[in-house]
């Protein structure tokens, strides 16, 4: 072949395009002349040398590496949608729940809404209080303190199934019991109680006294009088051997303005021993020591009757001090009270007589004879330690006959005691009358008048 410059050529044979296997064999475009292009970048693009140089050479430094990028930050989560609110429930539901509420079987849920509805809706409010004096009556609330009977029946029930060696006289249990009544009443007193006010009650100049002291006060007063019977025993007196010949009150105002003792709840101990001495010693000096005097001044009492009255004064404070310190208190036991009501209504006649004296009380209807009957007055008293007694009315010495019987009187046990303790004047005492009003005027001014501070 001959060639364009005019020297020869050998043939040849181009040779075949390699195939392609996923197509027809791509030919190259024509490539452009480099009279038609402008820079030289055009031709070589400075930026992916730089990289590749850069790739292949970490070393080479005199170019910063670009930082890599940070992490994008996760995108918060979307708050989650509240939860609708539960309807309120209906009135059927509520009425529902009322027997529940009721017997306190309600969530704490429950009962703030029936208690909301009770507010707005008077049908089921009414329903409701029906409902609760009906559980009323079916569980009775009873209080968790001991009922003051408690230890009384304890040691009877003792008592009976193994007899002390040394038992405590009969007329000298009521004086045991009460004062161990009382003592537990002031046990758990803190000092705040100790100076609670009291105002103590009594009946003179035909009508109320009253005085006001404190729980230690009242306390100090009980074991001021409580002497006298110690005196009586040929024991100590708290107030010294000078006291002995005063009378309660002026012996309950010497110890309240000598003593340490009123002002403090210390008060509590030696009147707590003073009555365990008194009971210990009758209790072993035998028989006869009932006779025995004690001595009040302006009169004087057997000893048996002297440790009932002071059973009986024991008693009456230590409801002073209850009602003082919003406590409930409850009665002696039916046959100690029996043996109180005893001796006030024995106390009566010469209570009258001396009234009388005093220009207090009608004059006698004749004379009467020594043992012989009288005009009487008939006393009934009603519920626990009641019975009847026949009082003689014109004279202490003259004998009581239901066949002179001109007068009589109906009364509750608690409340003739009430009026012989001088708390109810005798126009307050609801009593059932029949026969001589003057009679029936005199003895109640009579049971006023054995009260005392």
């Amino acid at each position: 072949m001959t060639s364009p410059f005019g020297e020869d050529e050998e043939e040849y044979e181009l040779p075949e395009p390699s195939r392609n296997p996923a197509g027809p064999a791509r030919i190259p475009g024509p490539r452009g002349a480099a009279d038609d292009l402008d820079t030289l970048d055009d031709i070589v693009d400075i930026d992916d040398i730089v990289d590749a140089r850069y790739t292949q050479y970490p070393e080479v430094t005199d170019h910063p590496v670009p930082p890599a990028p940070l992490p994008a930050e996760p995108e918060p989560e979307p708050a989650p949608e509240p939860v609708p609110a539960a309807p309120p429930p209906t009135h059927a539901v509520l009425k529902s729940l009322l027997g529940a509420w009721a017997l306190a079987a309600c969530s704490a849920d429950e009962t703030q809404a029936v208690e909301d509805h009770l507010t707005a809706c008077a049908p089921c409010a009414e329903e409701a209080l029906r409902l609760r004096d009906a559980v009323g009556l079916l569980h009775p609330e009873e209080t968790l303190d001991l009922k003051p009977l408690l230890r009384s029946r304890v040691l009877e029930d003792c008592l009976g199934k193994r007899p002390a060696r040394i038992p405590v006289p009969v007329w000298a249990s009521p004086y045991d019991t009460e004062t161990a009544r009382l003592d537990a009443l002031l046990r758990d007193f803190g000092d705040a109680e100790w100076h609670t006010p009291v105002r103590l009650k009594w009946f003179e100049e035909e009508c109320r006294q009253t005085r006001r002291t404190t729980v230690a006060g009242v306390i100090g007063h009980l074991l001021a009088v409580d002497g006298l019977v110690a005196a009586a025993l040929g024991l100590d007196d708290p107030l010294g051997p000078e006291a002995s010949t005063d009378t309660p009150t002026v012996r309950t105002e010497r110890f309240w303005g000598d003593s340490p003792y009123p002002t403090t709840r210390r008060v509590r101990e030696p009147w707590r021993e003073q009555g365990h001495t008194l009971v210990r010693t009758v209790s072993f000096a035998g028989r006869g020591v009932a006779e025995l005097d004690v001595e009040y001044g302006p009169f004087a009492l057997p000893l048996g009757d002297a440790f009932l009255e002071r059973a009986f004064e024991c008693w009456v404070h230590a409801v002073d001090i209850a009602e003082a310190v919003d406590y409930p208190y409850e009665p002696p036991s039916a046959p100690h009270l029996n043996r109180m009501i005893d001796l006030a209504a024995r106390l009566l006649p010469a209570a009258l007589a001396g009234r009388r004296r005093a220009g207090l009380a009608a004059p006698a209807r004749g004379l009467v004879a020594a043992g012989a009957p009288g005009r009487t007055l008939h006393l009934e008293i009603e519920g626990a330690g009641g019975g009847g007694w026949d009082i003689a009315l014109d004279s202490p010495a003259a004998k009581p006959s239901p066949d002179h019987t001109v007068a009589r009187i109906a009364l509750d046990g608690v409340e003739f005691c009430q009026l012989a303790a001088g708390h109810i004047s005798p126009e307050d005492a609801a009593v059932g009358q029949n026969g001589d009003r003057e009679a029936i005027r005199d003895v109640l001014f009579a049971a006023a008048s054995l009260s005392r501070m």
